[in-house]
């Protein structure tokens, strides 16, 4: 097991660049310049500098969003080919920015996020020449002919589409064995703040980038833990909504039922002003029907530096602290913060999980879904790539040497297996079931101690990268409730460990509490200021620098040759694929979102049973 893992050269079947895809490179300069600046504005400090500091800036003509924008590619170009953040960037960014630009200077600004770069997960449809591939060579040759309907919103609002953002390869439910980060047409994720660490999933790139500065803002989706366990690991603010406060058309989904996109930033004030942006009624999507107005329309009322004065914040620790000493450590100094603040805290506030409930209904009814969904888009979108998912399982047993290469395709296989039928009664009881029972779960501890919101560490530090499971871990997934209810779910820095990995603290509510939840953080990341910028010299045990080897820039591959040849890794057949999570000891937790009793169902391999362990 290698402690630092390069983005390899890309496969010979899939070498030649998409010259429609990526920019050509500027010029190759080190990566010892911290903080990043602009050139025109090297007073503006881009990793501190909130949305509304580069509009002031942008508006006083001290910048422009052109200049802006190729300050943040020129810091793509220079670390990404460490950190394996960002698949693709815009082609049309510069001319998005000039335009943005004209916009300005005519006095007719269209929004909070006028000439503000975004990079978008790469599951979120663009009508542009940058593709939507959600990690995997099989849609490569998709086109969608449709922004999604928060990509739209963005651009409504003015900002710019700087590019794509590298994902756990299907939002980490193609197999039990996953790596974090990982995909077939991104490579591998790094953390920036240790490179040899994990930076969790599925949006990994999305957090990644945020965290090292290549965009002012990135978008995320989180489906069990997506946004919060990323954002936890590279000490960014991580917002997963209510479900349906953003609408989910136009984005590869998993499931209906708890997919959730929201905005990843440095700050929790962009944040906000990028929810603000991107929510909103959609007539294409149900859930997003109760939206409206659930948003004050000024984000000022939001953000107050007082917002946790006179609330009960109740303390969930069970499952939480007692587990790592590092963890135990900030957390207690979040809740002295808390009080400092003039907030009540109460003790026992413990969100409990229904274990049986998880077990026999969350992961059938999950598995239900993803075939219903992910059919209904491959089957909507345009262009010559499997219609549905026994196509993409063909698709990728033919193509075993680059999409099987890491880990198999065993929760595909048994999502395929399903009936995929939202009609059927039995699937009806396993969804009503668990929905119910994690809304409780949360609502009657916030009326039993008449609770504001609840308070916990969000994640264990960052593993090794290249984890993949197995073993005991007694730390509860802070997800597993929030997302099965469809509630929102803030995380945001509150420290680090002694030897300098991320760790966040998050903030629950009820449903459509977003506005709250973001105000409590706010008060509380004022109040702090714990997030640091990773250094530009961070280092693995290897001493190997963040900066790009021999400059190296990234690009988009072309789809493999159809081949017959290729057989695919195993899948855990006959294993029970709804079992309650194995634990895994300290600070080595299994990563990506993984819903409860998806990565532990599988049967335990040895290493040599797991396509390409032998490279690995």
């Amino acid at each position: 097991m290698r402690s630092f893992i390069a983005v390899p050269p890309l496969r010979t079947a899939v070498a030649a660049a998409l010259a429609s895809v990526c920019l050509a490179a500027p010029p190759a300069v080190h990566a010892d310049e911290a903080p990043p600046t602009t050139a025109q504005h090297p007073s503006l400090d881009l990793d501190k500098a909130t949305i509304l500091d580069l509009q002031r800036a942008m508006d006083g003509r001290r910048m422009t969003s052109e200049q802006l924008t190729q300050a943040y590619l020129r810091r793509i170009h220079r670390l990404n080919p460490r950190l394996g953040a960002v698949v693709t960037v815009n082609p049309d960014a510069i001319a998005l920015a000039r335009r943005s630009d004209a916009v300005r200077r005519s006095g007719k600004a269209r929004g909070p996020l006028e000439g503000i770069p975004v990079l978008l997960k790469g599951n979120m449809d663009t009508a542009d020449r940058q593709p939507t591939t959600a990690g995997s060579t099989a849609m490569l040759t998709a086109r969608p002919v449709k922004d999604a309907f928060l990509v739209r919103r963005l651009r409504e609002a003015g900002a710019i589409v700087l590019g794509k953002a590298n994902m756990t390869q299907w939002a980490n439910f193609r197999s039990s064995a996953a790596i974090a980060g990982w995909s077939s047409t991104g490579g591998q994720t790094h953390n920036p703040y240790v490179l040899d660490r994990s930076p969790c999933g599925s949006s990994s790139g999305s957090a990644a980038a945020a965290a090292a500065g290549l965009a002012a803002v990135t978008i995320g989706t989180d489906t069990g833990g997506s946004i919060v366990c990323p954002a936890s690991m590279t000490s960014t603010v991580g917002v997963k909504p209510t479900l349906g406060l953003v609408s989910r058309t136009g984005i590869v989904p998993i499931t209906a039922r708890h997919d959730s996109p929201g905005p990843i930033t440095r700050n929790t004030t962009d944040a906000a002003l990028t929810l603000l942006a991107i929510y909103g009624p959609d007539p294409a999507d149900p859930d997003s029907a109760q939206s409206a107005g659930k948003l004050p329309a000024d984000y000022r009322t939001v953000l107050k530096r007082d917002a946790l004065r006179g609330k009960r914040i109740g303390v969930w620790r069970k499952g939480h602290v007692g587990i790592d000493p590092d963890i135990d450590r900030v957390f207690e100094a979040t809740v002295k913060k808390l009080r400092d603040l003039g907030a009540t805290v109460v003790e026992g506030a413990d969100v409990l999980t229904d274990d049986k409930a998880v077990g026999e209904h969350l992961y059938p009814a999950v598995l239900t879904e993803f075939k219903h969904d992910l059919n209904a888009y491959l089957a909507a979108t345009p262009g010559k790539h499997p219609k549905n998912l026994t196509e993409l399982i063909a698709y990728n047993r033919q193509h075993a040497k680059i999409e099987l290469v890491k880990f198999n395709q065993d929760i595909f296989e048994l999502a395929d297996k399903t009936d995929g039928d939202l009609s059927n009664p039995v699937y009806g009881k396993h969804r009503e079931t668990v929905t119910t029972q994690a809304r409780r779960s949360i609502d009657d501890l916030l009326a039993k101690y008449r609770l504001d919101a609840i308070v916990t560490p969000t994640d264990l530090p960052a593993p090794k990268i290249d984890y993949q499971g197995g073993g005991e871990n007694a730390f509860v997934n802070s997800s597993t409730n929030t997302s099965a209810a469809g509630y929102p779910h803030i995380t945001v820095p509150a420290g680090y460990t002694k030897g300098g990995l991320p760790l966040g603290v998050s903030f629950i509510g009820t449903r459509f509490a977003d506005a709250r939840l973001l105000g409590y953080a706010y008060a509380y990341e004022q109040a702090t200021q714990a997030r640091k910028a990773p250094s530009p010299e961070n280092h693995t045990g290897d001493r190997q620098p963040l900066g790009p080897p021999g400059g190296r820039t990234p690009r988009f591959p072309r789809p493999p040759a159809p081949t017959s040849s290729a057989s695919p890794g195993p899948a855990s057949a006959g294993a029970t694929p709804w079992r309650s999570p194995r634990r895994i000891p300290g600070p080595t937790r299994p990563q990506g979102h993984h819903l409860p009793g998806q990565a532990e169902h599988r049967q335990a391999e040895r290493p040599a049973d797991r396509p390409g362990s032998a490279a690995s």
